[in-house]
């Protein structure tokens, strides 16, 4: 157990950040889920780029790693392309 004031304040940060980071990455990974289940191209185009965004913010953070962040962006685009080109 923590002795000093400040050790027991920085446990309390570190738990408030993990809640946060942990609901921020679920919000993103079941945007990305409902993503790739679409089917209609116009819709999957639009959707698209609130989704980057949320990837974005994720890496920016530290939440996922930057390269993570650009994988997945590009395979969403591909999803993306290969539905608007069908």
């Amino acid at each position: 157990m923590a002795h000093h004031k400040s050790a027991l304040k920085r446990i309390r940060q570190n738990e408030k950040r993990r809640l946060q980071n942990r609901y921020y990455k679920k919000s993103a990974r079941t945007a990305i889920k409902n993503l790739r289940e679409l089917k209609d191209a116009g819709e999957a185009e639009k959707f698209l780029p609130k989704i980057v965004s949320m990837i974005d913010r994720l890496a920016k953070r530290g939440t996922i790693h930057k390269n993570k962040a650009a994988n997945l962006k590009s395979g969403l685009a591909k999803h993306v392309n290969a539905l608007s080109s069908n």
